[in-house]
């Protein structure tokens, strides 16, 4: 038993189960370890060819560059959903429309439309790459912002909203993907936890900035600063985020019984010549898998049959439902007695909360590096990825705690600040849950992290529309005390389920890759 996770009776190493470290004394596979590259006295997964056309060898100044204006950028797109929420009130009174429609359509129609188009941007970035879907996406954006500036009627806004959806889908679904591509396991987490700390910070920032807009400028204006941002955001996706996408089997299928032989291979072979800079930034490249599309189309639905991807699934759409809902919801609590803010004000209330995002975003994810690489090294440097799933040890209490707590606190009109620490309670859980959830599938399902995501994206898109389309009305029938406290239980029964996928991870995992109909899909 591997620190809690039992053993499999029929592999040793199921998808996922690498070995990250030597163990302390001599093995039988000493031999074998001993020629494989490393960091340190970390094995290197995957290990990467000796083509310097490779991601995995590309500098780490290079990398970090291309993760970082892949996160920034996937922030703004983010922020573009709920960027509004503090001028939905407005909006309802200006174009005489319920909220919870406003809602729907100003909210949860462009998260829904992003997740339902993932289905063909991952497919598409499987078989053409990806470089190709973030510079378009980006333009795309770019366009749509432009149309919101001046859209004069509510179906005109609410059309803008839908293309601005399906815009936004490369962002939002193919940089885990790219994560994949330019690190090793043991790098992973940090380079996830930026991308979700601009994900948080996007959220809750653009929020703030937001409301001030609003109050000051208009609705229009919020869309006309995003475009403004685009337009520098398009430069550095075109010249500087080049194609990952990288066949490393392609490149080493040599197989040798013996490490003479490879050696005297790689002593004999030519290297492959590095690509030049002019050629990567092409944005075709015709194609780059033999794959397809269509079959990748269909191929996201059968892999929820997958444990890993049914347990991400559900925590990372709830999670993220919950801090959706929350900032619809809070915009109606709290322009309402005894609060009374104003658009501005309701803005600000997402400071705390973008503090908590921005300090626990790296934290999680340096610890869902850290945390993995210890226990691997007292699991005599085996690495399991259910070591993933230690961090809902934080996220579960703190978002629970907070859900009934600002059920409370707004119920019985208790102060501002108990609010806030409450609601804050569960923006710090979120980077937690989302590091343990999305790092865990991409380690149990490395080929397949695109469909995986894509699955994973789509149900979060499902219950986000939903939620933001009835969030209004059930806070009115139950009252925020009861609605809160419902999620709370909801909540936590969902996260129940990291026992067991802790517990019987690996034997899920050597199920999922002996089965006949899995190797099908």
């Amino acid at each position: 038993m591997g620190i809690g996770v039992l053993e499999d009776r029929h592999l040793d190493r199921p998808p996922g189960t690498s070995k990250l470290g030597e163990q302390q004394q001599v093995t039988p596979d000493a031999a074998s370890t001993s020629d494989l590259k490393k960091d340190g006295d970390i094995i290197l997964v995957p290990q990467p060819s000796d083509s310097p056309n490779d991601p995995l060898n590309w500098s780490l100044t290079w990398k970090n560059t291309i993760m970082f204006i892949l996160a920034f950028s996937s922030g703004v797109t983010t922020s573009l959903g709920p960027m509004i929420s503090p001028g939905l009130v407005i909006l309802s009174e200006q174009y005489e429309v319920d909220l919870d429609t406003v809602n729907a359509f100003m909210v949860g129609t462009i998260v829904l439309f992003t997740g339902s188009v993932t289905f063909f941007t991952a497919s598409g970035a499987n078989v053409w790459g990806k470089r190709p879907f973030f510079v378009i996406s980006t333009l795309l954006l770019l366009i749509s912002n432009v149309w919101g500036t001046f859209a004069d009627s509510f179906p005109s806004l609410a059309a803008m909203r839908i293309f601005q959806g399906i815009a936004s889908a490369p962002l939002e679904t193919l940089v885990t993907s790219t994560v994949s591509d330019l690190f090793f396991v043991h790098q992973r987490g940090l380079r996830l936890s930026m991308w979700g700390c601009m994900l948080g910070a996007g959220v809750l920032i653009g929020q703030i900035v937001a409301g001030f807009i609003i109050e000051a400028l208009g609705i229009p204006a919020t869309f006309g600063i995003s475009a403004l941002i685009y337009c520098l955001l398009l430069p550095g996706m075109y010249f500087i985020v080049v194609e990952t996408t990288y066949d490393r089997d392609a490149s080493s299928n040599v197989k040798s019984d013996s490490a003479s032989d490879i050696m005297d291979i790689k002593k004999g072979e030519a290297a492959e010549p590095k690509e030049k800079y002019r050629h990567q930034l092409r944005l075709f490249r015709g194609r780059l898998s033999p794959e397809s599309f269509w079959k990748g189309v269909v191929k996201p639905f059968p892999l929820i049959c997958f444990p890993a991807v049914i347990f991400s699934t559900l925590v990372y759409a709830t999670f993220f439902t919950w801090l959706l809902i929350i900032g619809v919801l809070s915009v109606n609590i709290f322009s309402a007695p005894p609060y009374n803010l104003t658009p501005s004000q309701i803005g600000l209330t997402n400071i705390p909360l973008a503090i908590g995002a921005l300090i626990f975003s790296p934290l999680s994810g340096w610890m869902a590096d850290a945390i993995p690489v210890w226990m691997a090294k007292r699991n005599n440097g085996i690495f399991e990825p259910e070591f993933r799933l230690v961090l809902m040890l934080i996220a579960v209490p703190t978002s629970t705690a907070g859900f009934i707590g600002f059920g409370i606190a707004s119920s019985e009109g208790l102060s501002l600040t108990w609010c806030l620490v409450w609601i804050t309670m569960h923006s710090i859980a979120v980077p937690f849950a989302s590091q343990a959830s999305i790092s865990y599938v991409i380690d149990c399902h490395t080929k397949d992290a695109n469909q995986a995501f894509v699955t994973v994206n789509f149900i979060k898109a499902v219950m986000s529309f939903i939620a933001s389309s009835i969030g209004n009305g059930l806070l009115t029938k139950y009252g925020p005390r009861d609605l809160f406290v419902g999620i709370a239980i909801l909540n936590l029964a969902i996260s129940a389920l990291t026992i067991p996928s802790y517990i019987y991870g690996k034997r899920m995992r050597s199920w999922v890759a002996r089965s006949d109909w899995a190797q099908k899909i």
